[in-house]
């Protein structure tokens, strides 16, 4: 689970300096997925249905969407956060938009199978549901500061927050993917900031 987060925080260091965000991500998150898969751990969902935490990672993720809309209406003067938003998005400037997406279904899949569906669930074994969505979303965040972007830093604390929500009303993994997929689809087909 170190050696996890420290491989997310480094990807984000190389994304600083100027490597592409959808490879560097697709590859490092890609992996620790499938590492967290063999570990046999993740669940999918064990505190409510799988078509209630779909559905509720859904909606979620929908809601998710329309709040970041919102707030980057709002904050729409804030130089730094719209420079750094464009940045990121200059990353898929040279890939096809199926590139794009396929990539960042990698990314949020890895991701989510890593945190929510490792990291967390495994905290859970030794602390309480609360103390394990607050490590997580804690070192998460930390994870991320490590790209440097002001955009990345505030969807990872406020996405993390959602989803690690979402995987301990769920008990699963499934309701922060739905959410996660959804609002990331959403952010790169009809992006709130101008490219």
């Amino acid at each position: 689970m170190v050696a996890g987060a420290l491989a997310e925080a480094a990807a984000w260091r190389l994304v600083a300096s100027g490597r592409s965000v959808w490879r560097t991500m697709a590859l490092t998150l890609g992996a620790l997925g499938v590492l967290a898969l063999l570990t046999g751990r993740p669940s999918l969902a064990s505190h409510v249905s799988a078509p209630a935490a779909a559905l509720g990672g859904l909606g979620s993720g929908a809601a998710l969407y329309l709040a970041t809309r919102a707030f980057l209406l709002v904050v729409r003067g804030w130089d730094a956060l719209g420079g750094d938003s464009a940045r990121l998005y200059g990353h898929a400037i040279g890939l096809s938009a199926a590139s794009v997406l396929a990539l960042s279904a990698v990314v949020v899949a890895g991701e989510e199978i890593f945190w929510r569906g490792l990291f967390q669930a495994r905290l859970e074994v030794s602390w309480s549901a609360a103390w394990a969505a607050a490590v997580t979303w804690l070192t998460f965040v930390t994870a991320n500061a490590f790209g440097a972007n002001l955009a990345v830093l505030l969807g990872a604390a406020v996405g993390g927050a959602v989803w690690v929500g979402l995987a301990w009303w769920s008990g699963g993994l499934l309701a922060s993917l739905a959410c996660h997929a959804v609002w990331t689809g959403l952010m790169i087909a009809v992006p709130p900031v101008r490219r």
